[in-house]
């Protein structure tokens, strides 16, 4: 049931929100929380505020989970681990590219305007994926229709 490597390509470049997960070296549970992402075939990169929790946990470990999933049967995900490769203050090209696959170029446009104050804070958090698990199962089983 796991996917091929263009497959799962694919599925991640389609637009998805990502269940990202980090480690906590404290007393609390891993940090699991929905993230925007971008995926240029090798890195997988999210816009977040530097100062929030889960970008100081991400700069600690750096490294951190990804897990995009559909929500139709047959259901499928993929979920990948990696190691940062850079986190960089953001750049409005990669806030827009984001804002627009989310929002669409109207809505994103919008957001971009009315999230502008926290712009100096944002940071992009570029991760090369290490290891990969994905299922689809829609491989398990096939469903003929018709006569």
């Amino acid at each position: 049931m796991q996917m091929s490597s263009v497959e799962r390509e694919e599925f991640v470049r389609d637009m998805r929100v990502a269940v990202l997960a980090v480690e906590d070296t404290g007393e609390r549970a891993p940090l699991v929380t929905p993230i925007w992402y971008l995926y240029d075939g090798g890195v997988f990169s999210i816009v977040t505020e530097r100062s929030q929790r889960k970008t100081q946990l991400i700069d600690a470990a750096r490294r951190f989970s990804l897990c995009m999933q559909s929500e139709q049967p047959p259901y499928r995900y993929v979920t990948v681990e990696g190691e940062i490769a850079s986190i960089d203050p953001a750049r409005m090209d990669e806030r827009r590219r984001l804002a627009h696959r989310y929002l669409g170029e109207e809505l994103g446009e919008a957001y971009l305007t009315a999230t502008q104050a926290s712009y100096e804070d944002l940071v992009t958090v570029r991760m090369r994926p290490i290891r990969w698990s994905s299922v689809d199962y829609g491989k398990q089983f096939t469903i003929e229709s018709g006569p």
